[in-house]
């Protein structure tokens, strides 16, 4: 998919991947890319960068998504490309309150949801369309130290899966980020953790790699190259796996305080 004269909705646009997102966006020639993070004032910064248009939105609440498509479709025009890449972290196990563990669920896995069941009906009807979620490193192997961002990122690669595998025939193309550490508000304060262990990359770079995936609609978006050994490493004998894991776990595992950040 080419990106130029294309309308692109990105939400968490307001700072890391997704401003980063906008910015190359606008670069590459979109006719309007549409700014929504739950910082409007964040939003509208970045929109007013690049000739946009800006979204107070807060993606775990499913009306809001919804009313944010509808009026986008009706007063911008049909949505070509739908980033779905506002998330947060919750470190922590079995500890974390349920208030949390429902929360992390809501925008990490019910946002993707949500887009999707009021978005795709519009696409399939159209002749197709493209939707690109970021998960995370974690939702292909795991993260330690924290329970409901590894869980509600496997769900996200899952439910990308299954979009690409039931609605490909429906002209629907599905790619999913899969970064291990990003420069963001996310990961300020956690530079040294096990996430950054092959390097924290800077959001620019992250973008350039969707931009490059989504041009050759392909599926997994992988900035951080490496992971496809692991994810290798991870099948070829789980076992191992685990094993290396729990070292790393041995390491790093020791925050357990429940700690939320957006990214």
């Amino acid at each position: 998919m080419e990106l130029k004269d294309k309308i692109i909705v990105v939400t968490g646009a307001a700072s890391g991947i997704g401003k980063a997102l906008a910015l190359k966006f606008a670069a590459e020639g979109a006719k309007k890319v549409v700014c929504v993070d739950l910082n409007k004032d964040g939003a509208q910064a970045v929109a007013d960068e690049i000739d946009g248009v800006a979204f107070g939105v807060n993606v775990g609440v499913e009306q809001e998504i919804a009313d944010m498509i509808e009026t986008v479709e009706n007063d911008i025009g049909p949505i070509d490309l739908f980033c779905s890449n506002a998330g947060i972290l919750v470190a922590g196990g079995m500890e974390v309150p349920n208030d949390d563990w429902q929360r992390i669920w809501d925008i990490n896995v019910m946002a993707h949801v949500w887009a999707a069941r009021h978005l795709v009906p519009k696409m399939i009807e159209r002749g197709g369309g493209y939707l690109l979620n970021t998960a995370s490193a974690a939702g292909l192997l795991n993260q330690v130290g924290c329970a409901p961002y590894g869980v509600t990122k496997h769900a996200a690669v899952a439910l990308a899966e299954w979009l690409a595998l039931t609605h490909g025939d429906d002209g629907i193309k599905v790619s999913v980020l899969c970064p291990q550490a990003v420069r963001s508000e996310m990961t300020r304060g956690h530079e040294d953790s096990v996430a950054a262990i092959d390097g924290l990359l800077e959001p620019e770079p992250v973008a350039d790699a969707c931009i490059e995936t989504i041009r050759n609609e392909t599926f997994l978006v992988l900035p951080h190259p490496q992971v496809l050994d692991y994810m290798r490493k991870k099948t070829d004998n789980y076992d191992r796996w685990i094993g290396g894991m729990r070292k790393l776990n041995r390491a790093y595992g020791h925050v357990r305080n429940p700690k939320k950040a957006s990214s």
